[in-house]
């Protein structure tokens, strides 16, 4: 039994997305926080911070580095943060007196959020894979069936005859558009974070922005030369952005749910849910986890936009409920456009002298 629909053994079946959810995952987590302190290390060898001996021994330590899970859980009960427990697991592989070089000069959110910003990054090319695919499949169902005649409803009430492809459009306009924003929402959102405790990154001198555009060219993530440690508008960028998509999957999902009611019959799905007790009964499953999903990523999202309140130059508090809210919506998002896709393959306009 699980807590979360997510990571549930069979409601991720329904609602779950396997390839989203691993980029959450505390192994891919542990990797990109890896990948953080080598290149860390390899960014001050070059300035001269740190000798090229510690950078030989970071690497060969970290290379195939496993941290006890219990520990780090210990760890983040005690710190708040994964960090001290990780680092310290770190240095204790490294062989002496190396170890006392990793994490030189950096904090625990630099290595926190520059792990997340590497991660979105593969999520959010995922996601612009699949709208891609979703926004072709509406494409060819509207220049196949688009000619097909089906009643337009205002206010729940039947207005007048029109074309599915003026349906169809209502469906794929709004995905283009998300298109169309998703390069800033990811510009916002792969940003190191390499700025030390207060954000003055004290330790490095007068070194330190030299550092800093080593180590963003080394992970691939954009150079800032202002800490954004409590400043979030990029992250609540990307929950806006992800329900926006949930959300206009969602309208597909009440439209065709609805057209696919036996009494108006204006689309035949490929596929559909059984029922225990009704087995002449086709239900919309697909139709109504788009909605499900539109209502959730709409909910949670007041609480990403809360999450923006950081007190002074760190927030514990707006920073861990980001962690709760952020990684939900990302896969309620990759669901939702895997579910899209499989509602859209096959879905058939049906003629009126068919219905």
């Amino acid at each position: 039994m699980s807590a979360s629909p997510f990571d549930h053994p069979f409601l991720t079946g329904l609602l779950g997305d396997v390839e989203i959810a691993a980029r959450f995952s505390a192994d891919a987590d542990i990797a990109a926080m890896v990948r953080f302190e080598i290149a860390l290390a390899r960014a001050e060898a070059a300035e001269g911070v740190i000798g090229s001996d510690s950078v030989d021994a970071i690497e060969r330590g970290l290379s195939n580095f496993e941290p006890d899970m219990s520990a780090l859980r210990d760890g983040v009960a005690r710190d708040g943060v994964v960090i001290p427990a990780l680092v310290k697991a770190m240095r204790q592989t490294v062989e002496t007196p190396h170890g006392e070089k990793v994490h030189f000069g950096a904090t625990s959110q630099d290595a926190i959020d520059t792990s997340l910003a590497l991660r979105l990054g593969d999520v959010l090319a995922v996601m612009e894979t699949r709208l891609r695919d979703v926004v072709a499949t509406l494409q060819s169902l509207e220049a196949t069936q688009g000619s097909a005649e089906v009643m337009a409803h205002t206010r729940m009430q039947a207005a007048i005859p029109v074309t599915a492809a003026r349906k169809i459009a209502s469906w794929r306009l709004p995905l283009e558009r998300h298109l169309e924003r998703l390069e800033g929402v990811r510009h916002g959102i792969r940003v190191l974070s390499f700025a030390g405790a207060a954000g003055t990154l004290e330790k490095l001198g007068d070194k330190g922005p030299a550092v800093r555009a080593r180590l963003a060219e080394e992970l691939g993530l954009r150079d800032v030369d202002h800490p954004r440690h409590s400043e979030r508008d990029g992250q609540a960028a990307l929950a806006s952005w992800l329900s926006l998509v949930t959300g206009s999957l969602g309208k597909i999902g009440q439209d065709i749910a609805l057209m696919a009611q036996n009494e108006v019959g204006e689309v035949k799905l490929a596929g559909g849910g059984g029922s225990s007790a009704m087995p002449h009964k086709q239900n919309p499953v697909g139709a109504e986890v788009l909605v499900t999903l539109a209502r959730f990523n709409a909910t949670l999202l007041a609480g990403m936009h809360q999450s923006l309140v950081h007190e002074n130059e760190r927030s514990g508090a707006a920073w861990t409920l980001e962690w709760m809210l952020l990684p939900q919506m990302s896969v309620a998002a990759g669901a939702s456009l895997r579910t899209a896709a499989a509602l859209l393959d096959g879905l058939q306009f049906q003629a009126r002298g068919t219905r």
